[in-house]
């Protein structure tokens, strides 16, 4: 008998793990989730595909489908009209839709720099927002970056009709500016520049928007408001395995773009995207965020923001409200 009672025991266990383990075997239930980009594919839109690659979305029970943008206008009206669950979008361009009633509302802010800026070849001698006056200058319509733009203007005390403007996609400014049709372009620091540089082997010089006093949050998740009220948990799983995106290709750029290339092998090239998402890591955080995780912004850089759109960007002051009112740090993890 008392040989008996070890193989009893083990025949226990054993049967109690087969029990246990189809348990412990499922997989967790996936939610089918959109986030749509600003654009298309480049450098600061990696960290998303390196979350997916490493199973942080899945983990929060999240089947992440990432789809390219025509522009943070654009994005934002497809949050709204709840075509898309979350946009990554320049976040002072949502606030400009919510001011005018847009049911939209960022749930983090991962540039806390802005990294906007007009940008031509070196050789031209374009250095200062003066040097733009009776030039020509590439905008696309309907993105962040032509949305600022009359704002730069004014804070360098150019009038609108001294600078000629020409109009494309992102493709066609480039294309612009290397045939000579234009002198700049508005780009950001991490990408049109970068961009430019390697296609031609010329020497770009950005003028950036911060510098001009134009220091305003500038990519981040936006939501629908209704979606932070009807599913609150939601949008803390993909906040959750987003910073922890984020953080990852922080510590690893290159990792972040080989999972991008992998996703959509022409999302660029290889080098130049590294080169453009170190770049955009180095946009993650103010003096006041530094010690934070990614996306949690200051308060007081999103007043700081509201205060420039009311004071340059034609935002009324009757709907400035408060940072809070478009930005949220609840959905964020500790």
């Amino acid at each position: 008998m008392k040989k008996l009672i070890p193989s009893l025991i083990a025949g226990a266990v054993a049967a109690l793990a087969l029990v246990i383990a189809p348990v412990h075997a499922q997989p967790k239930p996936q939610e089918k989730v959109t986030l749509m980009l600003n654009w298309y594919l480049y450098s600061e839109h990696a960290p998303f595909f390196l979350g997916k690659e490493r199973g942080f979305y899945a983990e929060e029970g999240i089947d992440l489908d990432i789809q390219e943008g025509r522009g943070s206008a654009v994005t934002a009206q497809a949050v709204a009209a709840k075509s898309a669950t979350f946009g990554y979008i320049d976040v002072t361009t949502m606030i400009k839709a919510a001011a005018k009633g847009a049911p939209l509302k960022s749930t983090g802010v991962l540039f806390q720099l802005s990294p906007m800026s007009v940008m031509g070849f070196a050789e031209k001698n374009i250095k200062t927002p003066k040097d733009i006056i009776g030039k020509t200058v590439a905008t696309t319509p309907g993105d962040s970056m032509s949305q600022m733009w009359p704002l730069f203007l004014k804070v360098n005390n150019i009038q609108p009709d001294q600078v000629k403007i020409v109009s494309g996609d992102g493709q066609t400014k480039l294309n612009a500016v290397m045939s000579g049709q234009a002198d700049l372009l508005l780009g950001y620091v991490m990408d049109q520049a970068i961009k430019l540089q390697d296609a031609t082997g010329k020497q770009v010089y950005p003028i950036r928007f911060a510098d001009s006093g134009i220091n305003q949050i500038s990519s981040g998740i936006i939501a629908n408001k209704s979606l932070l009220t009807d599913n609150p948990d939601l949008v803390k799983r993909f906040m959750r395995a987003s910073t922890r995106a984020a953080e990852a290709a922080e510590k690893s750029p290159e990792a972040a773009v080989d999972a991008m290339l992998k996703a959509n092998p022409k999302a660029g090239v290889r080098d130049t995207l590294i080169v453009g998402m170190k770049q955009s890591v180095a946009l993650y955080h103010t003096k006041e965020t530094a010690s934070q995780r990614p996306f949690r912004v200051s308060m007081k850089n999103v007043s700081d923001s509201l205060d420039l759109l009311v004071q340059y960007g034609g935002m009324d002051t009757a709907t400035r409200g408060k940072p809070e009112d478009y930005v949220s740090l609840d959905f964020l993890p500790n």
